[in-house]
């Protein structure tokens, strides 16, 4: 018995959707770089290296590029909505693709749940603050999901636009910013000495510059549903690196400035409890309507990273449905490509889980918050570090003689990713905001996963061996497609 050849009509993804800048704003989107700056850059500057996050973001960038550059090469070859499970899957084999996509299952609902939370708690905030009218931050949350799902019924493509149309605003209020302190005294040059770049705790630096990227991995997640994609995937990767690397480290450069590089960390560290370093120095240089307009666009950027990454966790359980992982019937899609009930389980576990937190009292920024996106961050720099480890497996079991893009580049981002994601599990109660027993445990969910994974690898061999070795035939999917079209 095998899985069909062909992709039916029934969970069929939208084809030929996505340009460059299509997939380039779904990614970025993720990433959310008002909220980005705003949440994490701060947290960073005040318990990472202070003046150093400037250096932090370069080298984190470079540790991406050369990552990308692999991963690139990989898309190149494999066209799957599968992501870094489909990478993992050709490199490692399906025993670590198991564990690959349980990781990536747990690591984007839990995400996406906190980010549930955190729209449902800043949407409270600031809409009671610029208008007076306030109502409780789980009903904000509810509302924001149900106006993400039905914008994401619209189809991927028009989801793109929707992303992209608020990412040029965020990126617009910022460089306002930015330039309004260019233009005022200049960028302080100190933030590239030694003193400075090194100072406080480095390796926090590092761990919340790598933060800033989630989201950017998520390029081939995409992949079925862009035109031309072994060109369109890797052209968008190094477009949404790069972008998400000059941009943090300029608007950095920008706040650090504003500060002074010596004093930053410690201005830093007197915001770090009401979280208003932006918005403080953004009322000195832009005044209050500025100000104020930035705090609505922060909304629009957590309304577009929800968007966004539930978009990713939506292909995720897609595609391990499709392969017969998850019950079948959540591949199925709608008319225009919409993987319609895979959204609805999604956000409908991402809602129940807010729930829970909104049923017990608790503050949403101090316990949904930290706990789901501090794993979900974790859970994705694993991603990476695993697709990293597959591609250059890939590419030497292939002998690939294209040795720095297959092998010297990503061998180095894949040192650099163990790195950060061994920071990430020893540090974990700082990226994650608390260091409750509970929240410091959830690391142990990647053990759970790899024993799940292995254990669930065993049994569909044993049991199932009709979806064990059909596996390996879906990753053939789009090609097998592609040529049905030349033909007909």
């Amino acid at each position: 018995m095998t899985v069909p050849t062909t992709n039916s009509q029934q969970d069929a993804l939208s084809k030929n959707s996505l340009g460059v800048f299509g997939v380039a704003f779904l990614v970025l989107a993720a990433v959310a770089p008002l909220t980005g700056i705003v949440v994490v850059t701060a947290i960073g500057i005040a318990l990472g290296n202070g003046g150093g996050m400037v250096a932090s973001f370069i080298a984190v960038t470079i540790v991406l590029l050369l990552f990308g550059t692999g991963y690139a090469r990989m898309s190149s070859e494999l066209v799957n909505a599968g992501g870094f499970y489909a990478f993992v899957l050709s490199g490692l084999g399906r025993p670590a693709a198991l564990v690959t996509g349980l990781v990536a299952m747990i690591g984007y609902n839990f995400f996406v749940a906190g980010a549930v939370g955190t729209i449902g708690f800043f949407a409270q905030i600031v809409i009671a603050q610029l208008t007076g009218f306030d109502l409780h931050w789980y009903l904000w949350a509810i509302i924001s999901v149900v106006a993400a799902f039905a914008l994401s019924r619209k189809g991927i493509g028009f989801s793109a636009k929707v992303l992209g149309v608020a990412l040029v605003c965020e990126v617009l209020i910022l460089l306002v910013f930015d330039f309004a302190v260019l233009f005022t005294h200049g960028f302080d040059l100190d933030v590239f000495k030694p003193e400075i770049a090194f100072t406080g705790a480095v390796g926090i630096g590092f761990l919340f510059a790598s933060n800033a990227f989630v989201g950017v991995e998520a390029t081939g997640l995409f992949s079925e549903e862009a035109r031309n994609p072994k060109h369109t995937i890797p052209r968008a990767t190094f477009t949404a690196i790069g972008f998400i690397g000059l941009f943090a480290a300029f608007t950095t450069w920008a706040i650090v400035s504003a500060t002074g590089a010596a004093q930053a960390q410690n201005t830093a560290l007197e915001h770090l409890e009401a979280g208003d370093l932006v918005f403080s120095l953004s009322s000195t240089y832009l005044g209050a309507p500025l100000t104020n307009a930035m705090m609505a666009l922060l909304l629009v950027s957590l309304f577009a990273a929800l968007m966004a990454l539930h978009n990713s966790a939506t292909r995720y359980i897609y595609s391990l449905s499709r392969a017969r992982i998850l019950p079948r019937n959540l591949s199925r899609t709608r008319n225009n490509g919409v993987p319609e009930r895979a959204s609805i389980v999604q956000f409908i576990f991402a809602t129940a889980v807010a729930g829970l937190f909104a049923l017990a009292g608790l503050d949403p920024i101090i316990s949904l918050v930290p706990s789901m996106t501090g794993f979900g961050t974790l859970g994705i720099i694993t991603l990476q570090l695993l697709a990293a480890l597959a591609i250059v497996v890939h590419f030497r079991r292939t002998r690939d003689p294209r040795l720095f893009s297959t092998l010297v580049a990503p061998g180095i981002g894949l040192l650099g990713l163990t790195v950060i994601v061994i920071l990430a599990i020893i540090n974990f109660p700082i990226l994650a905001g608390s260091d409750a027993p509970v929240i410091a445990s959830l690391p142990l969910l990647l053990l759970a996963a790899l024993a799940g994974g292995l254990l669930y690898a065993a049994y569909l061999r044993r049991k199932r061996p009709d979806v064990y070795e059909g596996l390996n035939h879906d990753l053939e999917r789009f090609d097998e497609t592609e040529q049905a079209q030349t033909v007909s």
